[in-house]
């Protein structure tokens, strides 16, 4: 069933017909749209972009909680990860942070740089980065096929034939594969892109799931659920494997928020065996909390032990220190020893948790590993293998740290890919 003039059976499509200027691009998320609207810039394309959800977008509106922490300002190839680290260096150059806002003011879109470099819509909502795109899509040609699940390639004389899981081809002289990765199931994170290319010959790494919520012995986070602080992390296994600084929130089963996400792929590379370490004062030493313990137990001593870190700490997360320590709440300060006091100085500075792993790719925002990149030429987004065949975003084996970097990816390498076929 023929969408809009859009969609054919090849075989009733003249030869003549296929044998346009028409790219096509596989999936309708950041990197997608972006690559579309770079392919339409060169005059001539036909450019069909295929989505298989019911919209464009949708994944986009739940980044930064709803907000669209579309960018950041630090974005540098160091804040990325590959087996080849290198290979984002050519993108990133060529479409930077700056050349992003001036193409998203263009565009439309108003923003504004909050602290760490983050970047919204001035709106304060993912719509409003939606809105933009899906206008500029609209105005400049871009065909837009919804709930278009594809579901086979094959390379034909032309370019290419895709394939639908209803039935329908689509044929095109050029293909973009910007699928995105497993992260985020129920926003539509799926294998599509990673079995298309590998059908193709491509070669997929490892994947694990990134930017993600980390499961604890939650014994002790169960008692602060809920409660968000500043804190230093550090996960460790033999040795220092990851350190972040930030927000951490304990929940049920574990701990989330940007500080746990910053640590999380590593957690997720490392496997089991690791212990997540908390500096729950990190602007304090040892030294320093043992001397403010001792200051507030002279200051009020026949007060009770349960307000010996009031001024210092969320109430949960110091009953849970005492609580831990073994230090009865109801006992008076001046009762306390030395070695008590000692004790939850060494508790706030290092508040341990054996990591039991991570909330999986269901809550991920972001898919560590992808298609080899060694597959692709990093200047152009081309294969090295398929005449023809370019990728971009997600699906490729590389993910930023957290904080808009992984969109800042998806800009650039979409851009130079539409670019590329549209050129070519």
């Amino acid at each position: 069933m023929p969408l809009g003039g859009v969609l054919y059976r090849e075989s009733s499509m003249p030869r003549t017909e296929r044998k346009t200027n028409t790219i096509a691009v596989l999936g309708g998320g950041a990197s997608g749209m972006a690559a579309a609207l770079a392919a339409r810039e060169t005059l001539g394309n036909r450019v069909l972009l295929l989505e298989r959800q019911s919209r464009v977008g949708r994944k986009l509106l739940a980044t930064g909680n709803g907000r669209c922490n579309l960018t950041n300002t630090g974005a540098a190839p160091s804040r990325y990860h590959s087996e080849h680290p290198d290979f984002v260096r050519p993108a990133l150059a060529r479409f930077n942070v700056p050349d992003t806002l001036a193409w998203f003011r263009d565009l439309g879109l108003l923003t504004r740089e909050e602290p760490g470099g983050r970047v919204y819509p001035l709106s304060n909502t993912a719509g409003s980065v939606l809105d933009v795109l899906r206008l500029a899509l609209d105005a400049r040609g871009v065909e837009t096929v919804t709930g278009f699940t594809a579901s086979a390639v094959r390379r034909t004389d032309t370019g290419f034939a895709v394939t639908s899981g209803q039935g329908e081809t689509v044929a095109c002289g050029r293909l973009i594969v910007a699928c995105g990765g497993m992260a985020g199931a129920k926003l539509g994170g799926v294998k599509d892109g990673y079995e298309l290319l590998a059908s193709l010959g491509h070669r997929r790494t490892a994947l694990r799931p990134s930017l993600v919520q980390l499961k604890t012995e939650n014994t002790w986070t169960r008692a602060m659920k809920g409660v968000r602080t500043q804190a230093k992390l550090t996960l460790e296994r033999g040795g220092v494997l990851a350190e972040a600084e930030g927000e951490v929130q304990f929940t049920e089963y574990g701990v989330t928020g940007p500080a746990v996400y910053d640590i999380s792929r590593a957690a997720s590379v490392a496997g089991e065996g690791c212990t997540l370490v908390l500096r729950l004062l990190p602007e304090l030493d040892e030294v320093d909390i043992i001397s403010y313990l001792f200051e507030k137990q002279s200051a009020f001593p026949n007060s009770k032990t349960e307000n010996i870190l009031s001024g210092c700490l969320h109430n949960s997360i110091a009953r849970t220190v005492l609580r831990r320590e073994g230090v009865a709440l109801d006992a008076f300060l001046w009762s306390l020893r030395e070695a008590q006091l000692a004790g939850v100085a060494a508790q706030i500075t290092r508040f341990e948790l054996p990591v039991l792993g991570t909330l999986g790719f269901a809550e991920a925002q972001v898919t560590a590993g992808g298609m080899d990149t060694a597959e692709f030429d990093p200047e152009t987004m081309a294969s090295r293998l398929v005449p023809w065949l370019y990728a971009c975003g997600e699906v490729l084996d590389v993910d930023g740290d957290c904080g808009g970097f992984n969109l800042q990816w998806a800009w650039s390498s979409g851009r130079l890919a539409g670019l590329s076929a549209g050129r070519d």
